[in-house]
């Protein structure tokens, strides 16, 4: 394994991701350190509590401090097993312990506090850990971007993308492509691409503009041009799937950081880094993207060198951890599933043919389930069986095989919980606008939208733009049936009361699940 020194960080071992696609009855859906309690942002050195924020100001990018850091020092409360003094680490919005063992490569017994440590939900944002430092070097510690300006949150509400790019000059402006749906401007593939994988559009139109000056400019060459985002491959050609690629890196990095799958990055030359520990998921979904895009040398430059990604992104959209002060933690430590029922008419038999996989697309967040109900054939078939609402809701969208319920009713996708009802058929599909009970049908299972090889129902969570891991400190119950994964993706079971129903992509006896 060759590694990568960068100055003042650390490099060690890492822990891989394992990643892996079942195609029968399943779907692919295209150092100390201080983190401020409630939101990213950057930090000064101690005794001062409060972080140095960046000042809004007209000058700003001449004097802004573009990347908070965790250089504090506190005293050293108590001896560890390493010659290293331990690392003093204020927790994060999202954190929990099994994710922190992950990166700071500790066992969770040796992460002591003064105050009481959750041991499997959500552990309260500003808690001080004291962990052993049993690292060497690892990737820098600068926070990139908050994780609000990285996901679709609350943070994007205000933020108008055509009118935006309406009042540019550059090439995306008149770019048109050519979808199975029909024609699509820039600014709509750019719309549904955030919306369908809840990525931040602003981060896609910087990234863009950073890659292939599409937003202000012209591409400067043919490679630009075919592929914008710099991934070069035939099957990935064009702004739709170009981006698509981008999320699922984006979406891998986020949620494996979130769920404790990810320690480290790989670049194309095979070298590895870790990942320090202390950083946000914003962060790590920059860093992971960009090491698919880049060796190290350029992947420093283009994250952390002058002229950087994040130099352009304040630019173009201004302050971010200013916006992320308003919006941030996403989701609170007492946050708590609204009672869901099962996806299907009370008195019929269905099949969890899909454990934990991916939201959308291939890779990314393990926050869906996937249900099929009984049927004698076997593919894309028609079925009469409905598919009916967990729980009360306004539907915000009902397109390309996709139903979207917002719980709170407040017709926003990016802040609440809102459930995804994926591959409903045309014929019989609830209509945008309209507000659904609890058990009211939503449409026919199908395998409309996407790729799937047999009629099914895949549903996901989010909140406040976030997907919600399946098997994890909030995790997916529906009617009292708890999630749990499996070693792989679509692998996995509900229990209930000791009883078991085990996935099957091939919908066999011990996948059967019934609604009295």
């Amino acid at each position: 394994m060759k590694t990568i020194k960068f100055k003042d960080n650390k490099i060690v071992a890492w822990i891989t991701l394992p990643l892996l696609s079942i195609f029968i009855l399943s779907c692919s859906l295209s150092t100390t350190v201080a983190v401020q309690p409630e939101v990213m942002q950057p930090l000064i050195e101690l005794p001062s509590p409060e972080p140095q924020l960046i000042s809004p100001t007209p000058e700003l990018e001449k004097n802004i401090d573009l990347f908070p850091t965790s250089d504090s020092f506190v005293p050293i409360l108590e001896s560890t097993p390493t010659s290293n003094p331990p690392i003093l680490y204020y927790t994060q919005s999202g954190d929990t312990l099994n994710a922190l063992a992950v990166r700071f490569k500790a066992d969770k017994e040796e992460i002591t506090s003064t105050a009481e440590i959750s041991q499997e939900s959500l552990i309260k944002p500003g808690l001080l850990l004291i962990i052993p430092d049993y690292l060497d070097e690892t990737s820098p510690e600068t926070l990139l971007l908050p994780d609000s300006e990285v996901v679709n949150s609350p943070s994007s509400l205000n933020f108008n993308l055509y009118n935006f790019i309406d009042n540019t000059d550059g090439y995306l402006k008149t770019y048109r492509e050519y979808r199975s749906e029909g024609w699509f401007t820039g600014a709509e593939i750019i719309d549904r691409v955030a919306k369908e994988n809840s990525i931040s559009p602003r981060l896609l139109l910087a990234i863009l503009e950073f890659e292939s000056n599409w937003v202000y400019g012209q591409p400067s060459n043919i490679s630009q041009n075919d592929y914008p985002i710099g991934w070069v491959d035939f099957h990935d050609k064009g702004l739709y799937k170009q981006l698509s690629w981008a999320v699922q890196q984006l979406s891998i990095g986020y949620y494996g950081w979130r769920a404790g799958l990810l320690s480290e990055l790989e670049f194309p030359n095979h070298e590895n880094i870790q990942i320090a520990p202390q950083l946000n998921a914003g962060t790590v979904a920059l860093q992971y993207l960009y090491s698919k895009l880049y060796d190290s040398p350029d992947w420093t430059t283009r994250l952390y060198g002058a002229n950087n990604l994040v130099t352009l992104y304040l630019d173009m959209f201004g302050n971010p951890w200013d916006r992320a002060q308003a919006v941030e933690p996403l989701y609170p430590p007492n946050l708590t599933q609204p009672i869901l029922e099962l996806p299907f008419r009370a008195g019929r038999t269905w099949s969890l043919t899909g454990g934990p996989h991916s939201a959308w697309g291939p890779d990314g967040a393990l926050a869906a389930l996937d249900f099929a109900p009984m049927m004698s054939d076997h593919g894309c078939v028609e079925t009469d069986d409905w598919v009916t609402a967990v729980s009360s809701g306004l539907v915000i969208r009902s397109e390309y095989g996709a139903v979207l319920v917002d719980l709170d009713g407040d017709g926003k996708e990016e802040t609440g919980w809102v459930i995804l009802y994926m591959h409903i058929a045309t014929n019989g599909r609830v209509k945008e606008g309209t507000w659904v009970n609890t058990n009211d049908p939503i449409g026919h299972p199908s395998c409309e939208g996407g790729v799937s090889t047999g009629t099914h129902l895949h549903i996901a969570r989010k909140y406040n733009g976030e997907w919600i891991l399946a098997d994890g400190p909030l995790p997916f119950v529906l009617d009292n049936w708890v999630a749990h994964a499996g070693d792989e993706p679509y692998l996995g079971y509900l229990e209930k009361d000791g009883l078991i129903v085990q996935a099957s992509v091939f919908g066999s006896f011990e996948s059967r699940i019934s609604r009295p």
